[in-house]
């Protein structure tokens, strides 16, 4: 008995022994994966969400904190995976996998993040020219010409240096959230139970269902997505924790996704039982976001005037911290290409290069206006998953230091989610 005892106070001792302490540095990287990963996409989420019916709705309020939480996990253990501490995620996928599969993945990256960019593009644009025509009572100028000064004035601001964008976006999220919280409660007095009405999307077929909840996947995957942080954030626990970080990076993880789902969720729902979801379907065909929607259904002059500026904000911060990472990723691409052949591409003329590319592209897409939500049902979330969700189960399998992570059930509904998301690529050979 008394063995059986000392072995047990032993295991206990080894288990409080191995969890490391919580560090000031650990709350500031949780409210930064927090701030990170509430921006500009969660004002498109409650439209999807809501214009399918309940069903669509409360598969997300079960999906939401399992596949943002397992899925981040498993891209931070991939990053922790690495012999060379400090790698970034080129770095990691070259050493597991080659050179070859690290220029895949880097194409890869850089697909994830610029449809992201041309999403904004066109968000700003609609935002800006609704809060023109509805709020100020202005002819706005002619959709080209709009978009052309609004991306032109984005690019000037980003010539002002990487350091200060990613400064003053640090400063805007938190504002942001805390608006987005306020307009949350704000709708309280308006909800009503018109979703409970429409348990399934107009039309009223399972097909219908299945459709709802297949395009909301890869949504929510681009909403809740914050995978551009991940390899900073192993990095520094990585040195601060060694062979304790994994464990340390996975509560971190859990307490900011809670947080966040948390956060999104009841703004989501809010918004959702204060419309119908022919008003949401309704935002979807105008293209704007929630906020530009609530704007112009409610006559109030709070949310006709707060709404579309904080949407403004978050979609101006959104657009220029992906503007860092797709021209990064795009000089880096286009450097490679010019070693393949035997030439070293001059920094100067790249990054002209990936200026004016930026430039003609995001005007030229915000002229055209194609559906948001199709962009990111087709483009965004499916490539996002590709390497949040399928790149890191896949090494789990292959990489030797990752098998022991092999055999979870949550690296199975992992795969599932992921497969699905990427599948809605081909919903538009199929509608």
């Amino acid at each position: 008995m008394d063995t059986v005892k000392n072995n047990t106070i032993d295991i206990s001792l080894q288990d409080n022994a191995s969890k490391a302490p919580w560090s000031k540095s650990d709350t500031i990287w949780t409210l930064g994966l927090y701030g990170t990963a509430v921006g500009a996409g969660t004002l498109f989420l409650p439209i999807n969400a809501g214009s399918g019916g309940l069903i669509p709705l409360l598969v997300m309020a079960v999906l939401a904190l399992p596949m943002t939480f397992f899925a981040h996990r498993g891209m931070t253990r991939f990053m922790l995976s690495s012999s060379n501490p400090g790698a970034d995620i080129t770095e990691v996928v070259e050493e597991h996998f080659g050179t070859g599969m690290g220029k895949v993945i880097t194409l890869l990256y850089f697909f994830a993040i610029y449809p992201i960019l041309l999403v904004y593009s066109v968000a700003l644009t609609n935002t800006v020219e609704s809060f023109m025509s509805q709020q100020l009572g202005i002819e706005p100028p002619a959709r080209a010409l709009l978009a052309l000064i609004l991306i032109i004035a984005l690019m000037a601001v980003v010539r002002l240096g990487e350091q200060l964008i990613i400064k003053a976006m640090s400063v805007l999220v938190y504002p942001f959230v805390a608006v987005l919280l306020m307009l949350a409660f704000y709708l309280i007095p308006h909800w009503n139970g018109v979703i409970f009405e429409q348990v399934i999307p107009a039309g009223g077929s399972v097909n219908g269902v299945f459709m709802a909840v297949w395009l909301i996947l890869p949504v929510m995957v681009f909403s809740f997505n914050h995978s551009p942080v991940i390899s900073a954030f192993a990095v520094a626990k990585q040195k601060e924790y060694g062979e304790k970080a994994e464990k340390q990076c996975s509560r971190i993880l859990a307490i900011s996704n809670i947080m966040m789902v948390a956060t999104v969720m009841f703004f989501v729902f809010s918004c959702i039982l204060s419309l119908s979801p022919a008003n949401l379907a309704e935002a979807k065909a105008q293209n704007v976001s929630i906020l530009t929607y609530l704007a112009n259904y409610f006559n109030t002059p709070v949310i006709a005037y707060a709404a579309p500026v904080v949407a403004i904000i978050a979609i101006t911060k959104s657009f220029l911290g992906h503007y860092i990472g797709a021209s990064e990723g795009l000089n880096g691409l286009v450097t490679k290409m010019a070693r393949s052949r035997g030439k070293e591409a001059a920094p100067k003329a790249v990054n002209s290069f990936t200026a004016l590319f930026m430039l003609l592209t995001t005007w030229i897409v915000a002229t055209i206006n194609p559906s948001i939500l199709g962009m990111i049902e087709s483009l965004g979330g499916p490539i996002i998953a590709m390497l949040l969700f399928i790149m890191p189960m896949y090494a789990i399998k292959k990489v030797p230091t990752m098998r022991k992570y092999s055999g979870a059930i949550s690296n199975v509904f992992v795969v599932i989610v992921g497969v699905i998301s990427i599948s809605a690529i081909f919903y538009s050979l199929v509608q």
